[in-house]
This record gives C-alpha cells, sequence and structure tokens, in this order.
C-alpha cells in the first residue's frame, strides 16, 4: 500500500503524540501550542542564523529526571550529596568540550551565551576595566559592551570595527591604535551579524602589544570552528573562549567557557559558581555532553563545511539576481541583506512578508544604519538549520526564488497563499530531527 506524503506526515506527528499524553491531558493549551510548534518547524523554513535543530538524543536527555537534581559546585566538589551519577555527566561534557575545541579547560555549566561572558567578565576584569570589543554597528553583540547592557555601568568598553564595508575587513590598525591608547584588559572578538571570519592571529599580536587577555565569542560559528570548517581561536593562542552551546553547534540552549590554560580556568570557575550562578541545569549539562558527543563524529566535519558551501551558494545566487549583501558574501554561516538598496522597502517588511509564506528571518541593522533597531534597513539570515535538514545548493536557488518571488509579490494575497503552499510542500522533504 501506497501512503500519500501529507498522510504519511500526519501520522508522523501522530507517533510523538503518546510522548505528550500527560501534557495533553493537564494542560491542553500548553499542549496545542506545542503541536503548533511542530507544524510550523516541519512546514516551514528556518533562515534564521541563531536557530538549529537538535538530535533527538539531545531533545530526549533535556527532558530527563536530571532537572530533579541540585549540584552546586562541581564534579568531585559538589555541596549536596547524591551527585554520582551528575559527576558522570558533567565529566563527559567537560572532557568531550576539551576534545572537540582542544584546550585544557572548559566550564559547561553557563545557563546561558550571555552569562558566560559576564562570568568570563568578571573573572578577569575589575569595576572600571576596558574591554575591547566590535562595534553593534558593524555585526558586533549586545553583551560585548552595548550602552544598554548593565555592563557598562561597571566596565568600559571601546570598539573596533570595519575598515571598508565593501570587504568586511576588520580595521586592524586602528584596532592597535585605539588599543594602544586604551589599554584594554581584554581584547574580545565575535559577533552576531559579522559574514566574515575574524583575523587571530593579527588581534593576538595586537593584545600582547598591550598586555590584554584575548577573548573570542564564538557563539555563531562553534559547530563550525567545531567541524574544521572554520578556525579554532585557540590555534592562533587565544586565551579564552565562550560560547552558546546552541546554534551551529547543534546542542541545548545553554553556554560554556573554555580556557586554553588550567589556570585560567580556575578563575573562570570561581566566577562561575560561586561568583554568578548557583547550581547548574544538569538535564541541559547532560544534553551538552550528547551534543558534543555527536560533535566528536566524523559527520558532524561534513555538516559543518556543508553550511558554508549553501552559505556561499545563496549569497551567490542573491547577488547575481542583484540584492545587495553586506561585504557583497559571506565566509560564514550568514549574510546580510540591505533591503532597502535591494528593494526599496526596509527589514521588518520582508520579515513580515516572509512570515506569511511560512520562511522566517530577522530583520538586522546593517553597518551605519540610519534606521532604528526595530525598523531596519537590512535582513540577517543563514544556513544552519535548512543544513541540518538535508538541503544542499540545489535547495538554496530555490529558496532564494521563494524569497524573491515573496517581496515582489508582497502586495498580491492570492500569489502569497500559492506560494506558501509551495514553500510547505518542498519542506515536507527534508525531515525535521526528532519531529517528522
Amino acid at each position: 500500500m501506497v501512503i500519500g506524503h501529507s498522510l504519511r506526515y500526519a501520522l508522523s506527528l501522530l507517533n510523538l503524540m503518546p510522548t505528550y499524553t500527560a501534557l495533553q491531558t493537564q494542560d491542553p493549551d500548553i499542549y496545542n501550542a506545542l503541536m503548533g510548534e511542530m507544524r510550523r518547524q516541519v512546514e516551514g523554513v528556518e533562515l534564521i542564523a541563531s536557530e538549529n535543530y537538535i538530535s533527538p538524543a539531545v531533545l530526549e536527555t533535556m527532558g530527563t529526571v536530571f532537572n530533579n537534581k541540585y549540584s552546586e559546585g562541581y564534579p568531585g566538589k559538589r555541596y549536596y550529596g547524591g551527585q554520582e551519577f551528575t559527576d558522570i555527566v558533567e565529566t563527559l561534557a567537560i572532557e568531550r568540550a576539551k576534545k572537540l575545541f582542544r584546550c585544557e579547560h572548559a566550564n559547561v555549566q553557563p545557563h546561558a551565551g550571555c552569562p558566560a561572558n559576564v562570568a568570563m567578565y568578571f573573572a578577569l576584569l575589575e569595576p572600571g576595566d576596558t574591554v575591547m570589543g566590535m562595534d553593534l554597528s558593524h555585526g558586533g553583540h549586545l553583551s560585548h559592551g552595548h550602552p544598554v547592557t548593565y555592563l557598562t555601568k561597571i566596565f568600559k568598553f571601546v570598539r573596533y570595527g570595519m575598515k571598508d564595508v565593501e570587504t568586511g575587513e576588520i580595521d586592524y590598525d586602528a584596532m592597535r591604535q585605539v588599543a594602544l591608547k586604551e589599554k584594554p584588559k581584554i581584547l574580545l572578538g565575535g559577533f552576531s551579524a559579522y559574514p566574515r571570519e575574524l583575523n587571530y592571529a593579527k588581534m593576538k599580536a595586537i593584545a600582547d602589544e598591550v598586555g590584554a587577555v584575548t577573548v573570542m565569542d564564538m557563539a555563531h560559528i562553534a559547530g563550525m570552528i567545531a567541524g574544521g570548517a572554520l578556525r579554532n581561536p585557540f590555534d592562533d593562542g587565544f586565551d579564552i573562549v565562550t560560547t552558546t552551546t546552541h546554534k551551529t553547534l547543534r546542542g541545548p540552549r545553554g553556554g560554556m567557557i573554555l580556557s586554553r590554560t588550567a589556570e585560567l580556568g580556575k578563575k573562570i570557575d570561581k566566577s562561575v559558581f560561586p561568583g554568578f550562578q548557583g547550581g547548574p541545569i544538569m538535564q541541559m549539562v547532560a544534553a551538552k555532553a550528547v551534543a558534543f558527543g555527536e560533535a566528536l563524529k566524523p559527520e558532524f566535519k561534513d555538516y559543518a563545511h556543508q553550511i558554508i558551501r549553501n552559505s556561499k551558494h545563496l549569497a551567490t545566487f542573491f547577488m547575481e539576481k542583484g540584492a545587495k549583501l553586506v561585504t557583497n558574501g559571506t565566509d560564514n554561516h550568514l549574510m546580510m541583506i540591505d533591503c532597502v538598496t535591494s528593494f526599496g522597502i526596509a527589514g521588518a517588511e520582508v520579515e513580515t512578508v516572509l512570515d506569511r509564506v511560512g520562511i522566517t528571518l530577522n530583520k538586522n541593522m546593517i553597518p551605519n544604519d540610519r534606521r532604528k533597531p526595530m525598523d531596519p534597513s537590512g535582513v540577517r539570515l543563514g544556513t544552519p538549520a535548512i543544513t541540518t535538514r538535508g538541503m544542499k545548493e540545489k535547495e538554496m536557488e530555490t529558496l532564494g526564488a521563494f524569497i524573491l518571488k515573496a517581496i515582489e509579490k508582497r502586495a498580491d494575497e492570492a500569489a502569497l497563499k500559492n506560494l506558501h503552499k509551495e514553500v510547505e510542500i518542498f519542506c515536507k522533504k527534508f525531515p525535521v530531527p526528532g519531529i517528522s
């Protein structure tokens, strides 16, 4: 008997329902929202550069009885009893992280990426000390000292940025001059909307000249570094690396701090606990261990390289169709489109139009944007999630055509409805791990 695709899809959702029987009975409102989100993910295209799909094993681990256990302290040095199995999973997470990123120390307890950065700051700095990081308007991150954060009330932040937004080249000469003047205690790499790769060796040389500690926030590109598709900052002598464990690393939502030496690691450990946060979220620590184990497998290297191949191919497709991309291309998993220049509309409108056809990305400011953050000129999109679903270069052209058609037909309701159906049919060919 041949089963139609729509029926197979319905059955795949039904096969998951017994897992949520208790939830369905106790709280149908939440259950229905969960089912809706599952359908949204299966039927739609996820192009937000910071999002991904986790494996069934990671997903299962996040919902285990490790949630019931408090584990303040570190393996072998806990404040509560009953730690036999929590010590096992945290030790596995630590050892796998160290092997994955080739460093001497790993703290896997931070609850998220921003708390990891805060703990790192307090491990290395005194109030009033200076940090040098990438300008937010050139792709930097809020936790790198944006004025809206509380960090700026404690530490001083100075900036570096691109010398040429047409190529994305960082102005390392200007970075050096600012560093010589300001004497930062930390020279910080990392970004959330920068399509190129940093030159860690040049940054390390500048930091050594002024006596700064080198830190890389690799949250966005951790998976590509783990898979060997992008350079590892530790290979160029960086001291500390912070990261989230989701995004391209395909783990649970959480954070991690890696140190080149065990001596630096001791400072980090004290800052994380008891300095900044209480007990670790042990089911997430266990899920991190599972994800790191997956990332150590050979097939993860293929995945990491395919992310970049897909990203470059999609960027080239857009540029060949006349779209204006920030830095005119990409070296990593994301790209930035100047929507005002390319399409005559702002990024927020592009985001809204694409939501209507089942394609998700996010509005984003472009370098030196004159528009406001909630109504910026550009959008940011990336390929980690669609690569996890098995899409390759050919599918990038299909997705690019969907996007351009949606923008072109944005005032035609019937055309958008038909396009949404096309997107759904296309997406169902590519299963979402743990859902379809």
